[in-house]
């Protein structure tokens, strides 16, 4: 009702609905004259929104797209629709919240013409947990094109609360997605920034009944980065290209490509509780499938690294072998060199490298994307840029065995970094190379079609406690509202669980620290802290490190509101392994229900705050799959715990695990 109230049917009003295979979402699109504020009612353009159920979660937000040589915001006549079809597919991927996925939507295809007979599609897509949808220039020229506008917004009803960050405004080191998460705000209140705000954002809508999530995904060389303009007008936040400044003012604001042409998706994740938005694949599912054949060389894993806690480490090889012995003892696969590795002595990272595989460890190396598009004088710099010196680069790294590569510092989404990022990738894949992205933008889908990208930063993360001011104070919410909004888009290098206190102290509980290693996901785990950190831990949590996967079969959210507290399950195999953590300053007892387990007897190791922040309790107990356990935490506090078959014992002495069947089996 509300929606034929605002819009006058005119003779061309035309009307198109879609719903997800399970008749959870519907999304309608309107081509009318919509007399609301905020719109123009002279004017018939293309709308669309959101509902679950009879639900509105998004009113009616504006569809359009500028061309410099083409308008296609006003005039449009429809032409026809593709009629509804269904994409059913399942893929896997090497790391993320789940190992397989499904991709389960209907779909319709809008064709329309401008007033120049010039073509425009509109894809939609419906799924049962969210709705996507693109532009496509469907006409054949070889001739580059430039798009100057999209009119795409998101309108949220009044009355929601927003989880948004500010977009940086360009700098030395910006943008690159590190402000804070507002934590509930007003819709509609404008950005601190001139750049607006960017991706995701979260909004709770209708007191927390709904919640809705944006981002984009499926981006590709033929498009740049988008955020979100920092203005809202009648809570429609609109896209917003990027800012000319960034990257040390290289390449153009605007994307440029040949006909046929398709922009990114742009998503919307909704659901009516927080799971919904915490389990999504959605970013993935509309991201393309990898065509890579040889896959068998990616492998996630834990990572030690020495820069957190000692800055000038990657200089001296015998530091650096101190991080490597600590990979070796606790299991994890990988040791990071990071930034200034090459001012070691020549042939020391050849040494390093050799030092590493007799202790099964394998070496990573830091990289500057630099090049003119940043002025930071880190190194080595001036090796990724360009594609003879990377490619040269690579092929050392893959003569030597260095199993992968940090490439930071890239301060701008616009087309020509994005064309960097994917050749990277795609120069990394050749030679077998794993990539993590630092100081970067935020994935768009890009693991499921480059598998071996492990990670991304993209997030204010525990390296703000060396230069941080404000961080230490605010990294309890902070850390809370992460699991609802950065996660939800892809891996996420936070350089977890450190129990240290550098340049500025910890608030949070040593257990909170720990449980980030199971509430954040990310295919490479950079473990920060110091050796000693990890070598003084008591057994449990110490055990605890040496057997958190870095990869996931599955996700149970089970709890957990952004800012005050998250409690998450993943599953590798027949183990399950939960996180909490809280952003509230006082006790409390949380229930944790056990639902999420199949039938049959558990064993269960609790490992909790103890007595004051920086002590741990453990305790281990049968559970199964009816049973709701209460955990207290401390201010700040957290707990993890490991969940396995009750047919398995812990071997203490050789710390794995041993099946026990009728006979006994010896270690």
């Amino acid at each position: 009702m509300l929606f034929m109230l605002a819009c006058k049917n005119l003779p061309s009003t035309l009307q198109w609905d879609l719903s997800s295979p399970g008749d959870i979402i519907r999304l309608e699109i309107k081509l009318v004259a919509l007399d609301a504020p905020g719109y123009p009612a002279d004017k018939v353009r293309l709308y669309y929104r959101v509902k679950f159920g009879r639900k509105i979660i998004l009113p009616c937000s504006p569809l359009g797209i500028l061309r410099r040589d083409q308008d296609f915001i006003d005039g449009l006549q429809f032409v026809s629709a593709s009629g509804v079809s269904t994409i059913d597919e399942s893929y896997k991927l090497a790391h993320g919240k789940r190992s397989k996925c499904r991709n389960h939507a209907n779909e319709i295809t809008l064709n329309f013409k401008n007033s120049h007979a010039a073509g425009l599609q509109l894809v939609f897509r419906a799924y049962d947990d969210g709705v996507a949808f693109r532009y496509r220039f469907p006409e054949r020229n070889d001739s580059l094109f430039t798009v100057t506008q999209e009119l795409s917004g998101f309108r949220v009803p009044d009355g929601a609360s927003a989880f948004i960050a500010p977009h940086e405004d360009a700098s030395l080191y910006e943008p690159s997605y590190e402000s804070y998460f507002e934590n509930g705000i007003a819709a509609g209140m404008p950005s601190p920034t001139k750049a607006g705000w960017h991706f995701p954002a979260l909004f709770k809508i209708k007191g927390g009944k709904y919640w809705a999530l944006l981002t984009e995904a499926g981006l590709d060389d033929s498009y740049c980065g988008s955020h979100l303009e920092g203005n809202p007008s009648h809570n429609i936040y609109r896209i917003r290209f990027p800012e000319a400044d960034e990257g040390n003012g290289t390449g153009d604001v605007y994307p440029k490509w040949t006909l046929p042409w398709a922009t990114p998706w742009r998503v919307i994740i909704v659901g009516n509780s927080l799971a919904t938005i915490v389990e999504s694949s959605l970013v993935t599912n509309l991201s393309p499938s990898s065509k890579m054949k040889d896959t068998g060389w990616i492998e996630p894993g834990r990572v030690s690294w020495s820069w957190w806690s000692d800055n000038d480490s990657p200089m001296n090889r015998k530091k650096l072998e101190h991080f490597i012995d600590l990979a070796a003892e606790m299991g994890w696969e990988y040791s990071l060199v990071d930034a200034n590795w090459n001012k070691m002595a020549e042939g020391s990272i050849e040494k390093l490298v050799r030092y590493a595989e007799g202790k099964n460890v394998s070496l990573i190396l830091w990289y500057n994307s630099g090049g003119p598009h940043n002025k930071v004088m880190i190194f080595p710099r001036d090796r990724m840029n360009d594609r003879t010196r990377r490619r040269k680069e690579f092929a050392w790294l893959q003569k030597i065995g260095v199993r992968g590569v940090k490439v930071d510092f890239w301060q701008s989404d616009k087309q020509n970094i994005i064309q960097l990022y994917l050749d990277v990738l795609r120069d990394a894949a050749d030679f077998h190379l794993m990539v993590n992205f630092h100081g970067c933008t935020i994935p768009r889908g890009w693991t499921r079609t480059f598998p071996h990208l492990m990670s991304m930063e993209g997030v204010r993360g525990a390296e703000n406690y060396l230069f941080g001011k404000t961080y230490f104070k605010a990294a309890p919410r902070h850390n809370t509202i992460l699991p609802f909004t950065r996660n939800v888009v892809g891996p996420m290098d936070y350089t977890p669980v450190t129990f240290s206190n550098t340049q500025y102290p910890h608030k949070t509980t040593y257990a909170h620290e720990l449980a980030l290693s199971v509430v954040y996901e990310s295919g490479w785990i950079h473990f920060a802290d110091k050796v000693s950190a990890y070598e003084n831990l008591p057994d449990a949590p110490k055990r605890f490190l040496r057997n958190v996967p870095a990869a996931w079969d599955d996700i149970h959210f089970i709890a957990g509101t952004p800012g005050k507290m998250a409690v998450i399950a993943r599953r590798k195999g027949k183990e399950w392994f939960v996180g909490g953590i809280s952003g509230e300053n006082v006790s409390e007892t949380i229930p944790v229900p056990l639902s999420f387990l199949a039938d049959g007897g558990y064993s269960m190791t609790l490992i909790g705050d103890g007595e004051d922040a920086k002590s741990f309790q453990n305790i281990t107990r049968n559970v199964n799959k009816n049973e709701i356990v209460d955990v207290a935490m401390l201010p700040r506090g957290g707990f993890v715990m490991r969940i396995v078959i009750e047919n398995k014992k812990w071997n203490m002495e050789n710390d794995e695990w041993v099946w026990w069947f009728r006979f006994p089996v010896f270690i």
